[in-house]
């Protein structure tokens, strides 16, 4: 079985957030990639999310924080909602209040809900589709899944110099060396360091 692999290439993840946005404009896909490439979180959890997670209506601001217990592992994270998510968040939700949906009750709906059940979150199935999708139409050569947005966090974040120790405590992994399969580190990641290293 193929091991899922991260998007290494910048100009891959950014042909790809711009699928949904410019090439096949649809906010709710455009906003689900961003939440897998931002959060970490496995598609499960990014699934349940409701606007009530993400949004303060008592404020009308976006929180600072999501704070949730995960399904998979039924341990509590706070993950940062950053300028990213939060850009794509925002366009999405302003979509559905312009299509006439009210913030009051908008709030308890689930973010990622389709368009025939509204009362239901999309499948996992419908998720790996709209990704899968986006990365087939921009020439990604490897399959690209659900998993791979939770992938290419950790492998861009230690790309960019964070701790792997980090990368395992935001992913809330039982042992460094689980990360250290996850950061899908190869000889030509190995070649930068030794190409880098001037001793």
């Amino acid at each position: 079985m193929k091991t899922t692999q991260p998007i290494r290439s910048f100009d891959d993840l950014e042909k790809m957030k711009k699928y949904y946005l410019f090439t096949h404009p649809n906010k709710r896909n455009y906003a689900l990639i961003i939440a897998g490439l931002n959060t970490a979180l496995r598609i499960s959890d990014i699934l349940k999310l409701r606007w009530e997670d993400v949004y303060n209506v008592d404020t009308m601001d976006f929180r600072q924080h999501i704070d949730i217990s995960e399904k998979k592992t039924g341990k509590d994270t706070s993950i940062c909602i950053n300028n990213n998510l939060r850009e794509a968040l925002y366009m999405y939700m302003s979509d559905k209040v312009k299509k006439g949906s009210a913030i009051q009750e908008l709030i308890k709906q689930y973010i990622f809900n389709g368009q025939k059940s509204p009362d239901k979150p999309i499948s996992r199935v419908q998720a790996f589709r709209i990704i899968s999708k986006a990365a087939k139409e921009c020439n990604i050569e490897h399959s690209v899944s659900c998993h791979s947005l939770r992938k290419t966090f950790g492998y861009h974040a230690w790309k960019q110099g964070i701790s792997p120790a980090l990368i395992t405590s935001i992913y809330n992994h039982s042992s460094y060396k689980v990360t250290i399969r996850y950061l899908c580190i190869e000889q030509d990641d190995r070649d930068e360091a030794f190409r880098n290293i001037r001793l």
